[in-house]
């Protein structure tokens, strides 16, 4: 491990900027970023959207959770490869512009921090929204207030963005602890009703149109009448675009890197045990859920919406009380994933301006005596707070939604490249043959690929998709090509 070591006292210098006073500190540790990967793989989907994930095709949704969990499981594999080999990087971004070419890289670069912001756009109006149920449920209207519950919230985690980056790392740690705990309180719930065999009577759940029907927890409830497609092959092709989303994101924690201490120590741990998360806390929540309600229960409302699985099975076992503890935690979810957006758009802001030719750009890629990209992370929440705003405004408001859902799409072209990248990596005379190295690399990285691909194809087969997909090949082939054709011209002249 001589040169692992060698190369580690020298990573710190690779790919920094030229003054030393501009960078960030290493202020995240082992427990920090190990609950930020956790965070990272819990979202509001698991809390609220699972139920119409389930519905699309009973149990053989957790399989689609396995498959997908471990195709993005890969992908953390190939940037945390590139990442121990230099972990002064503060974007997985910037290897596609290393090993594709800057036209990539700033296509990439920059869509990914647009994606970001639209991301966080919506996020601000999802936590609004669940603050408003949460305080719903015992009576209190806050419709008319939403606009000012965004900005305080966006206030208030920009300003734990902009204090220090130890001080993220704290708040996530707590945000990532609540969900662990509401997680692991329904699964042991579950556990204990299916053990006693408990019967529970029909009774109205918050959230569902129709009255939930009585039943006994059991494993019947799974196996009766398995099927792995029981709605259809279009419905189960379906599921996995649907659980795919729910994993968007994943990847955060390799943005965490340069700010962490002891990378080279803390990355390998925080990626291998991604999967026996997902096994834990998908897996084992969507089986929880299905122990006790029968799957064929999760049916939409009028308005094409579904209760909360959480909600459900915690009002089958007699706690009513439960349904404002679940949207005090996918209010704690929708702000963690706001949180994290908030950081992810500040540093990617920070490289991209970093790079810039033009002096009054590159003024933004400036941190701050807390050692944060201050002024990268307030441009950033600038524009998420003109999402009550947009929101004020119907037509607006219609064309920002196509955006938005365009933006998840394009998610995937930035996976894609970087797995592109990673192969570009292990045939080029940087791979560390030490280092923290994907196995079978040829195979896994081609498989993702093809996932990858596969993912993108589904998006066209369901009308409320296929906007987004089109308006994502047009913007890869629009501002792609402009990008591709930008460095074209400008590597002209030095050939001549």
């Amino acid at each position: 491990m001589s040169q692992t070591k060698a190369s580690d006292s020298a990573a710190s210098g690779v790919g920094a900027p030229d003054d030393a006073a501009n960078q960030m500190a290493r202020g995240l540790n082992n427990r920090h970023v190990q609950f930020i990967a956790i965070g990272g793989t819990i979202g509001t989907g698991l809390f609220l959207g699972s139920g119409k994930s389930i519905s699309l095709t009973g149990p053989s949704i957790v399989f689609v959770y396995i498959a997908v969990g471990a195709i993005m499981f890969l992908l953390m594999r190939a940037i945390g490869e590139m990442m121990y080999k230099d972990p002064s990087q503060h974007t997985f971004i910037n290897f596609i512009t290393k090993y594709l070419g800057r036209g990539w890289g700033h296509f990439a670069g920059w869509t990914y921090w647009l994606a970001l912001v639209l991301l966080g756009m919506t996020e601000i109006t999802a936590v609004s929204t669940y603050f408003v149920t949460f305080f719903d449920t015992f009576g209190i209207d806050l419709t008319a207030w939403k606009w000012l519950i965004e900005l305080c919230f966006l206030v208030v985690l920009t300003s734990v963005n902009l204090i220090a980056v130890k001080v993220f790392g704290e708040v996530e740690f707590w945000f990532s602890m609540i969900k662990i705990t509401l997680i692991v309180a329904m699964i042991v719930t579950a556990v204990v009703m299916v053990v006693i065999g408990y019967h529970y009577p029909s009774v109205r759940i918050q959230g569902m149109d129709q009255v939930g029907p009585a039943g006994q927890a059991g494993l019947a409830n799974i196996t009766d009448g398995f099927s792995i497609a029981p709605n259809g092959w279009m419905a189960f092709l379906m599921s996995f675009q649907m659980v795919f989303f729910a994993y968007q994101l994943i990847e955060f924690v390799g943005v965490t890197v340069s700010e962490t201490e002891n990378p080279r120590q803390v990355l390998p741990k925080a990626v291998n045990e991604l999967i026996v998360r997902v096994l834990v806390f998908y897996v084992g929540a969507l089986l929880a859920i299905m122990l006790i309600v029968p799957w064929r229960t999760f049916q939409p409302n009028a308005d094409g919406s579904f209760a909360s699985p959480f909600i459900m099975v915690f009002q089958y076992a007699g706690l009513n009380w439960a349904s404002a503890l679940v949207f005090f935690v996918v209010i704690t979810a929708a702000s963690s994933a706001l949180n994290s957006l908030l950081y992810s758009a500040g540093r990617h802001l920070f490289q991209l301006t970093g790079e810039s030719s033009n002096p009054r750009v590159r003024r933004i890629a400036t941190v701050s005596e807390h050692k944060v990209p201050a002024r990268a992370i307030l441009i950033s929440a600038g524009l998420v707070v003109l999402s009550p705003i947009i929101n004020a405004f119907p037509k607006v408001s219609s064309l920002f939604v196509l955006f938005a859902s365009a933006s998840s799409a394009v998610f995937i072209f930035i996976y894609i490249l970087t797995m592109l990248a990673h192969r570009r990596y292990r045939e080029s005379p940087d791979f560390m043959p030490d280092g923290f190295v994907m196995p079978a690399w040829k195979v896994t990285n081609t498989l993702a690929l093809a996932f990858f691909v596969f993912i993108y194809c589904t998006l066209f087969l369901a009308a409320d998709t296929r906007g987004s997909a089109t308006a994502g090949l047009v913007w890869l082939a629009a501002f792609g090509g402009y990008c591709l054709l930008r460095e074209r011209r400008k590597a002209r002249p030095a050939r001549a």
